[in-house]
């Protein structure tokens, strides 16, 4: 009776807490201009990969004005085949994007649960480590170029590739603040309830690690659009669909890389706007979660 009433307060105060702590989270993230903006330049890509058919036809065939500098009938300009390339950037958005979110949820899945159960379990936790500082260590883009060559182009190829070599770094960042969590006083009581492991981490271990896991999600999908872009560009991409490395591809097999700046500006451009925004919206996060800096 005397455990169970001993720690029945504490799980308590835990979810209190939690629950505030989030409201001050989104409290002070709505008062960062800089965080709101970047949130709305992604919602704005996120809009237009899912609306792409309702923007611009997909772009295939040829057209009879090749190489054209952006217009008004041709807001990007065209390409060599006289495609337009304002199509072309809608559609690389839309695969972008999926590329982006199935690539990351696959890498945040298993990195997280590689994450929780080495920091849960400390007999786990040195082979994980090891594991982990090894993958970390490998030449990853030559190792994602030599797989992808192999295992031949195609989108679930790239999604896999990516996935694979981006596990190990969720991994490190999760599990640095999980080793953390485990050796609270809150988590010695929910162990006194008599709760399995399974109940543990799924109540108490996963919520406490959701801050950094929501960071890891954003940061990972802006790198998985890099890598994707990057993958496309050396000819290893989807052949059957648009992504913006695509572009820069056919950009540089034509030779209009240097003679037709608006062949790689507007791709370009995209990707650093998803890759920024991102970016700041992490940061802009990070600061409303500091105590500290939502005083200030």
């Amino acid at each position: 009776m005397t455990a169970t009433g001993v720690t029945a307060e504490p799980l308590e105060t835990l979810a209190t807490d939690q629950v505030s702590a989030a409201q001050a989270t989104w409290s002070a993230f709505r008062r960062n201009p800089i965080g709101l903006i970047a949130v709305g330049i992604l919602a704005l890509l996120l809009i237009i990969g899912v609306c792409a058919p309702l923007i611009a036809a997909f772009p295939s065939g040829y057209g009879d004005q090749v190489l054209h500098p952006p217009s008004g009938a041709h807001w990007f300009g065209t390409d060599n085949l006289g495609r337009d390339i304002f199509a072309e950037v809608v559609w690389g958005t839309r695969i972008s994007i999926v590329v982006a979110a199935l690539s990351s949820a696959l890498a945040i899945m298993l990195g997280v649960l590689i994450a929780v159960l080495g920091a849960y379990f400390p007999k786990a936790d040195t082979l994980i480590g090891t594991v982990v500082d090894l993958c970390l260590s490998l030449p990853v883009l030559p190792l994602m170029i030599l797989v992808a060559a192999l295992a031949g182009p195609s989108l679930v190829t790239v999604v896999l590739v990516i996935a694979f070599f981006s596990w190990p770094e969720v991994t490190r960042v999760v599990r640095s603040q999980a080793l953390s969590e485990v050796r609270q006083p809150y988590m010695d009581a929910a162990r006194l309830t008599g709760g399995s492991s399974v109940w543990i981490i799924r109540k108490h271990l996963l919520p406490a690690v959701a801050p950094v896991i929501v960071v890891s999600v954003v940061l990972t999908a802006s790198r998985a659009v890099l890598s994707a872009a990057g993958l496309a560009f050396l000819g290893l991409g989807d052949p059957n669909s648009w992504s913006w490395g695509r572009i820069l591809y056919e950009a540089q097999q034509s030779g209009a890389m240097s003679s037709a700046w608006w062949t790689t500006l507007f791709p370009s451009l995209a990707m650093l706007a998803l890759v920024v925004s991102a970016t700041l919206i992490s940061i802009a996060y990070n600061d409303a979660r500091n105590p500290r800096t939502r005083e200030d």
